[in-house]
């Protein structure tokens, strides 16, 4: 990509503002890149599981208890997309996984439908696999708002819905969508961005730059790929992070708060990052001792989540780049894309 590129803004910001970000950017080296095989290319037509599966470990938001997630295939009868049900609420409808539904977006991203008792927490750790494993549409039962939460990163569910089996349906082809011309979405505090630049000569495959740079022992890492399902297995044992000092606050509020004091949290199934190392041992190690589990925690289970509640029966194409972005930008930026109907279908 030429460093002359003009996105058109999306929101407040300025080219130099962009100019300035994207020079940022390219200071940092890459270190990590997973390409498609040659001749790889993304599916014509929707996908679903053959066979139910299940998944099931201690709460995010309450450790103590135990929770399940079982996903189900679709038939001719389901709409497309991914639908969340309550079986503890059985007058509320399914929450379909879309943009329309997201109700908060900041520390995760919570989906909602009807009630506000119908929601489910922490929905990008379960949806970044419909376009991670390329499963297009699938219903989900769980019996709370708190989904589980795994020592692995999200691989529970990956390897369940892999051993579940993955079926083509060629009653429902695929739609791939991408801008007419570069577009892009400052961040308003951090100089980060998000920028989306077309898919050329109908190509389908999705491309994706993701750095981050955080004042902490993680620090600044940037990884290169296209989204295929090898590349997303890599990343998906990557866990959530937070700093030392966020994780000593929770300890504390918890003598006070509910909501904090039974979180799931645990030195397994989150890295915890000093300013001047980590608390636990990080994961995605390089040969050269370098750590990239933030990194691929924010593409694939972040990044890739939030590109999954594009509309159903719809994938992304083209090439995305996210330097210092996050939730509440993710779901800002694919918001205003399809607000101004400003994606297309690939020809």
């Amino acid at each position: 990509m030429s460093v002359a590129l003009r996105p058109r803004q999306l929101s407040s910001g300025t080219q130099e503002a962009f100019q300035s970000g994207f020079d940022a950017l390219q200071t940092q080296c890459v270190d990590d890149v997973w390409k498609a095989p040659v001749g790889w290319q993304p599916p014509a037509f929707a996908r679903t599981i053959s066979q139910p599966a299940e998944v099931s470990g201690p709460g995010t938001y309450d450790g103590r208890a135990t929770r399940a997630l079982r996903f189900l295939p679709t038939t001719a009868k389901d709409a497309d997309g991914w639908h969340f049900n309550r079986t503890d609420l059985p007058e509320q409808l399914p929450i379909t996984a879309m943009l329309a539904n997201v109700s908060q977006a900041d520390r995760a991203i919570i989906l909602r439908a009807g009630s506000n008792a119908n929601r489910v927490r922490m929905t990008e750790h379960i949806v970044c696999h419909r376009l991670g494993l390329g499963i297009d549409n699938l219903k989900i039962e769980l019996a709370s708002e708190d989904p589980p939460l795994f020592d692995v990163g999200s691989m529970p569910i990956v390897e369940a819905l892999s051993q579940a089996g993955i079926v083509e349906d060629t009653n429902r082809p695929l739609r791939y969508v991408t801008p007419a011309e570069p577009v892009v979405l400052m961040h308003p505090n951090n100089g980060g961005f998000l920028l989306w630049e077309p898919a050329e000569n109908g190509e389908k495959k999705l491309s994706l730059d993701v750095a981050i740079d955080f004042q902490t022992a993680i620090g600044k890492e940037r990884i290169q790929l296209d989204l295929y399902e090898d590349a997303f297995r890599h990343g998906a044992v990557a866990r959530t992070n937070c700093s030392a000092s966020e994780r000593k606050k929770m300890k504390f509020l918890g003598w006070m708060v509910a909501d904090f004091r039974h979180t799931g949290y645990t030195s397994s199934n989150i890295l915890v990052a000093g300013r001047d190392g980590y608390v636990n041992d990080p994961r995605l190690v390089l040969g050269n001792g370098k750590a990239l589990e933030a990194v691929w925690h924010r593409t694939c289970l972040d990044l890739i989540a939030a590109l999954s509640l594009l509309p159903p029966g719809t994938r992304p194409a083209g090439k995305i780049t996210s330097y210092k972005s996050g939730h509440v930008l993710d779901v800002r930026f694919l918001t205003i894309l399809q607000a101004q109907g400003l994606l297309s279908v690939v020809a």
